[in-house]
């Protein structure tokens, strides 16, 4: 039984270990007046640019922002070089 228990714990972290982290770049922008910004967000469950998009629609929309569009998709590897360009945007929503 213990064994058992301990295989089954440690596929959960082997799983959890290898699913990489994921981020997306996008453009979103708020009308009257027309205000844009570019941005990065972690992104959860599937690294596409597809679940990036519904993620992000509802966390721009609830403050005030409409999505333009996804540019990519990255993992870790991709944050640094898009810090600066982010700037206040970057990883907050």
């Amino acid at each position: 039984m213990k064994q058992l228990l301990f295989s089954i714990l440690v596929t959960g972290l082997s799983a959890t270990a290898a699913q990489a982290a994921c981020y997306a770049d996008y453009k979103a922008k708020q009308d009257d007046p027309l205000r844009l910004h570019y941005g990065v967000a972690e992104i959860s469950g599937d690294c596409t640019v597809r679940s990036a998009e519904r993620q992000l629609q509802g966390r721009l929309a609830s403050q005030g922002w409409t999505l333009l569009n996804v540019l990519s998709v990255f993992d870790d590897a991709g944050l640094d070089e898009r810090k600066d360009s982010a700037g206040d945007n970057y990883l907050r929503y």
